[in-house]
């Protein structure tokens, strides 16, 4: 028996330095520029900044306290934490797979009688009362790495699993600050539109009064009246689009569509549409690779894929397997002592039986399919590669359309600044006029519509740029690294699934594991 038990030991300490057939990922080459296309514009710096909590140049507390909540209440990043257990799961499956595979504890009691007449059976003893126990054990050593290629992917699926985690997190947070926007630049929109309704109001009045004194004809009073109804038509339209944004707020907060309006002007809240920075710190292209959990993910997900290629590779070689049993047996036999049907002796050192030995099989006839399952993983291994190369692409060019977005818009905002300035004044002027009877109508009804365009059109794009900014922020992949040292699962959740089921120490090791690259070690203790 110690000789088998050395055997075994020998044998596993051989294999744990042995090869793993299939290839070692190698992170492939992205197409990333040198610089981004607006290098010289003053207010994008190329200096890098992580964007932690790239929401707070905004300074704007109530936003802060929505993207707050929202980490904490939003389902979908709920469900993306689960993800990060079951990947974490899986891997304690694949590490498990480095162990003996088969094991079975069994035992049985029997009692036998046989046939008299039977052939062979003159002096034998034909009945008998047979006890037994035993352990089977069957362990495929992993001779060429199969197993241990198994837990680099299921390790690298772990770690795609956070890096979704953090994607998730990263368009919560522009989701959450595109719908305060929204509601803010709508909101902003209904104060202009009342504003100009008083105006309006105020030109049919003496559009009123004129026609009363005989001055002018009824065609001033109807067009001024056009006008107003006009301008009052936009805003039911403006608060459409205000409870559409407030809705669906309302969801990224994990809580049914309903009145934020408390929330939302509660004290200490900034008016009107949130202001950008001065300047902004964009960094350079090559962040990206980095910063974005996108990229992340899809380089893990190749990286996995890889070492499925080994997985199946090792099925075209043999497999070694060390098989054994050790057990107890005994029996006792009707021509004893007064039959006697006492297993006492069960457990005796004279009772134990084993035998234990190497084993090998080799597919060698499979009519290509193990082959055939070698070339399926690789093909699917290049287009993760290929997908891998299209997300930095991808993500530069999100980054370069944000960024010509955010500043052609404060371009257009600056210029209909102005034309504010001129159709105010041509509205002042319009008014005194008419009034003095020096103008017809027509100029005023131009004017004043004029005014109502270019101030919603300045809000408008007012927020838009800011929209832009938010979107800047996104593509540069800023905002997950707020949950760094948080759970992924909610404490109350992990209570409950723990009352449910025993977990061990998983609920807590992904949030310990979550900025760990792949183990160096081969080989790892199971997860009990």
């Amino acid at each position: 028996m110690r000789s088998v038990v050395i055997l075994m030991l020998g044998t596993t300490l051989i294999v744990s330095g042995c090869m793993k057939v299939g290839p070692d990922f190698i992170t492939p080459p992205a197409p990333v520029a040198d610089s981004w296309m607006e290098p010289d514009d003053q207010q994008l710096m190329a200096t890098s900044d992580p964007h932690e909590e790239w929401w707070t140049v905004f300074n704007d507390p109530i936003l802060n306290e929505l993207v707050e909540d929202a980490y904490q209440q939003n389902l979908t990043l709920q469900i993306a934490g689960l993800r990060i257990l079951e990947a974490r799961a899986q891997l304690g499956i694949a590490t498990g797979s480095l162990y003996p595979q088969q094991q079975q504890l069994g035992g049985g009691a029997a009692a036998v009688g046989g046939s008299r007449n039977a052939a062979n059976s003159a002096g034998g003893d034909l009945h008998f009362k047979d006890l037994s126990t035993s352990m089977d054990a069957a362990w495929e050593l992993d001779f060429w790495g199969k197993f241990r290629r198994g837990v680099e992917a299921a390790d690298a699926q772990f770690l795609a699993a956070i890096a979704d985690h953090d994607d998730v997190m990263v368009t919560l947070t522009a989701d959450v600050a595109q719908a305060y926007i929204l509601m803010r630049t709508n909101e902003e929109r209904i104060v202009l539109a009342n504003e100009s309704v008083a105006i309006q109001e105020r030109s049919l009045e003496i559009a009123e009064n004129r026609f009363e004194g005989g001055l002018v004809t009824e065609l001033d009073v109807h067009q001024a009246r056009s006008l107003l109804a006009n301008t009052r038509a936009t805003i039911p339209r403006l608060e459409l689009g205000y409870q559409q944004a407030m809705n669906a707020l309302s969801v990224l907060l994990g809580q049914p569509p309903s009145d934020l309006s408390a929330t939302l002007n509660s004290p200490g809240h900034v008016s009107g549409i949130p202001k950008v920075p001065v300047t902004v710190a964009v960094g350079v292209p090559a962040d990206l690779l980095r910063r974005r959990p996108d990229v992340r993910r899809a380089e893990l997900q190749a990286a996995a894929q890889s070492s499925l290629i080994g997985v199946a590779k090792a099925d075209l070689l043999p497999h070694f397997t060390l098989i054994g049993s050790i057990g107890l047996q005994t029996s006792k036999s009707s021509l004893t002592r007064n039959g006697s049907s006492s297993f006492s002796d069960l457990f005796d050192s004279d009772s134990m039986t084993y035998f234990a030995g190497p084993s090998l099989t080799w597919d060698l006839f499979n009519y290509g399919r193990i082959k055939n399952q070698v070339r399926v993983q690789d093909a699917r291994f290049q287009q993760l590669v290929v997908n891998y190369k299209n997300t930095v692409l991808r993500a530069a060019q999100e980054t370069e359309d944000a960024m010509v977005g955010f500043l052609k818009k404060q371009q257009e905002a600056f210029f209909l600044a102005d034309a504010v300035k001129a159709s105010q004044r041509s509205v002042d002027i319009s008014v005194l006029q008419y009034g003095e009877g020096l103008t017809d109508y027509q100029r005023v009804l131009d004017a004043q519509r004029g005014l109502s365009l270019d101030q919603d059109a300045l809000a408008s794009i007012q927020g838009s740029a800011v929209l832009s900014l938010v979107s800047m922020y996104k593509a540069l992949g800023g905002g997950w690294q707020a949950r760094t040292g948080q759970d992924f699962v909610k404490p109350e959740t992990q209570q409950e699934m723990a009352e449910r089921t025993d977990w061990g120490g998983l609920l807590e090791e992904p949030k310990q594991e979550a900025d760990e690259t792949s183990k160096d070690s081969d080989w790892r203790w199971p997860d009990w």
